[in-house]
């Protein structure tokens, strides 16, 4: 029998003449228990189920310890709960939350290993692109597959057709520290980086991909987008779609393909010296208005324009002749859409055109759930990376807009509702008939945890 030692108490100061220690003598106890609601949310789309059925694994089943619907979730949940390195689920794999989560309390095949995996056999997971029929390198991911599930997710999360969406195109900078693969200088980000491209219908997220740095921004775009607008004319045929996007996604093979693919789209449009000639007048006066007020004015100018040799037709373009108190703002946006009495200069601009900056707060959470960790050395396996990251977004956005939609978290970012509701301690009392997660009755969102439950509980069940 091993020898029974008294735990180390660590003594503080006394409060009321009573003695304060402390020791990790509490047996089963996690700081995980909000993720509960997260296992409601895959359990009612399926999530780990079918992102697994992405992958292919050769293994041979009669030793498989660890599926792979286990592997990946660990994995997207460790990073939907704040855990970005795979060292964390050495000790994680002993966390019982994340054994619920698994729907694995005990080894299957071993006696010898956790119920869940460690770092090592994760790392084989995520290290698997171009290793094919390597020894330790027997699981590999399906791209074309994944793309696919992410655009089912959102159509899945409509009751019915919507009349129209618009799709939010957007890249970023990831910086790179090491040797990576595919690694480039960018000289905008003034380093090494990769550049990924996201594609979002609100906040629903419907790509992302990794890609080198020395492209264009809108490098891929019209492949991409063709494939996504197929897919959701499949199962909406009548819908219509806008795409939006800043001016490094204005090109002529975009706009063309939009134009013949009955897309509308408003695109950002770099300046140049005759598009600010055109805006002259509209800039004189918004700086008389702003002079004569002191507030910052704006004066939107509607104009047809083309390019001298790229674009292969005219078209139409929004001037916004901003002055403040700081000096001229003068910015353009390109569009496929017909002036009307509510689509004017103004409105076109400041209501369509400026709602884009909710994509970037939509990649800002991307980073959150640490997508811009690139730091395995091929791109694949990079790409793997942001695509376990863009899973465990699809799980904490669903928890956000279908269980917190009547509380204050309903707009809350992805680090406000992992730090608030799913961070929670709890005692865990293991019985033969039940686990109970005992969580502290002092909780201050425990309303929002409720209602997160019953909320779910309705909208999913049925799933």
């Amino acid at each position: 029998m091993p020898p029974e030692c008294t735990p180390t108490l660590f003594e503080f100061e006394a409060v009321e003449r009573r003695a304060v220690v402390a020791g990790f003598d509490g047996g089963d106890i996690t700081s995980n228990a909000g993720a509960l609601l997260l296992g409601q949310v895959d359990r009612g789309l399926g999530l780990m189920r079918r992102f697994a059925a992405c992958f292919t694994d050769r293994r041979d089943p009669r030793f498989v310890e660890h599926a792979l619907e286990t592997l990946v979730g660990q994995r997207i949940f460790g990073l939907a709960l704040g855990y970005e390195d795979l060292n964390d689920h050495d000790e994680l794999r002993k966390d019982p939350t994340f054994a619920v989560l698994a729907g694995k309390l005990a080894p299957v095949l071993r006696t010898d290993c956790e119920a869940l995996a460690g770092k090592s056999t994760l790392n084989r997971l995520e290290h698997t692109p171009r290793r094919h029929g390597a020894k330790y390198h027997k699981i590999d991911c399906d791209g074309v597959r994944v793309d696919a599930l992410l655009v089912d997710l959102f159509l899945e999360a409509h009751d019915r057709a919507p009349t129209e969406i618009v799709l939010d195109l957007d890249n970023t900078d990831i910086p790179l520290y090491g040797g990576q693969e595919g690694r480039f200088f960018h000289g905008h980000y003034d380093a090494y980086c990769y550049l990924p491209l996201y594609v979002f219908c609100g906040r629903h997220l419907l790509l992302a991909r990794q890609r080198c740095a020395n492209v264009a921004g809108s490098a891929g775009a019209v492949e991409e987008i063709a494939r996504i607008v197929a897919q959701i004319r499949h199962s909406w045929p009548r819908v219509r779609i806008t795409l939006r996007a800043d001016s490094g996604f204005s090109n002529d093979a975009l706009m063309a393909w939009c134009e013949a693919n009955r897309i509308d789209y408003v695109f950002g449009l770099a300046r140049n010296v005759r598009l600010q000639a055109v805006l002259a007048e509209p800039l004189a006066e918004a700086k008389r208005l702003c002079l004569a007020s002191g507030k910052p004015a704006r004066v939107f100018h509607d104009f047809r324009y083309r390019t001298r040799d790229s674009w292969s037709r005219e078209r139409r373009v929004v001037g916004k002749a901003e002055h403040t108190l700081e000096g001229t703002n003068p910015r353009f946006v390109v569009t496929s859409f017909k002036r009307t009495r509510t689509l004017d200069a103004r409105a076109l601009y400041e209501d369509l055109y400026c709602a884009r900056g909710e994509a970037e707060n939509r990649i800002g959470e991307q980073f959150e759930l640490f997508a811009d960790r690139a730091s395995s050395a091929t791109l694949q396996a990079n790409q793997l990376r942001l695509t376990f990251s863009a899973m465990a977004y699809v799980l904490i956005d669903t928890l956000r807009r279908v269980g917190l939609r009547h509380t204050q978290f309903a707009d809350a970012a992805v680090a406000t509702i992992r730090l608030k509701l799913l961070k929670l301690g709890a005692q865990v009392r293991k019985s033969v008939r039940r686990i109970h997660f005992a969580i502290a009755s002092g909780c201050p969102n425990k309303v929002e945890f409720e209602l997160a439950y019953l909320f779910l509980r309705r909208a999913l069940s049925s799933a």
